[in-house]
């Protein structure tokens, strides 16, 4: 498995990131201890549901605490309104036309953990987004999806 150093994201996804770490250590973290506190109490812990339940919870809430602070930590932040390129770089703002089709997408090419395609939000491992690195507006590229290969042509590039 390789470890990636630094990991590029949009301030909109440092913050956001920031913003779930500090609820689970100020929210989740506190509420689940209360609750297995309060299953111990109910008695025999051998069948107590709600306590095996509660201490399941903390373990998914402490191992999430650790890859946000360790994402956080190799972050590297991108603030893509201060780009000025005539090329496709992490943080573009991309519009692209379906060479088939004449369908026209719009998509921001972001981290992985602030990808969300139905938002717009294209991470920078897409095969498509790989592809659109280093490109120009009126570029054509070609991308390899499951029925065979679709050709793009970029219609608009901006940095917002």
């Amino acid at each position: 498995m390789t470890i990636e150093h630094n990991i590029p994201m949009t301030l909109r996804g440092y913050n956001k990131l920031q913003a779930e770490l500090r609820n689970l250590k100020n929210n989740e973290r506190p509420a689940v201890i209360e609750a297995i506190a309060s299953a111990r109490e109910l008695g025999d812990l051998s069948e107590n549901a709600e306590y095996h339940a509660a201490k399941e919870k903390q373990a998914v809430i402490e191992s999430r605490i650790r890859i946000l602070e360790d994402r956080l930590g190799r972050a590297t932040v991108i603030d893509a309104s201060t780009i000025t390129a005539d090329n496709v770089k992490f943080g573009a703002t991309v519009k692209i036309m379906d060479e088939d089709t004449g369908d026209v997408s719009k998509f921001q090419i972001v981290g992985s953990d602030e990808a969300d395609i139905k938002s717009g939000l294209m991470p920078i491992t897409a095969p498509i987004a790989k592809a659109l690195i280093g490109k120009k507006i009126n570029d054509t590229i070609d991308v390899r999806v499951p029925a065979g290969t679709k050709s793009y042509t970029i219609v608009s590039i901006c940095y917002e």
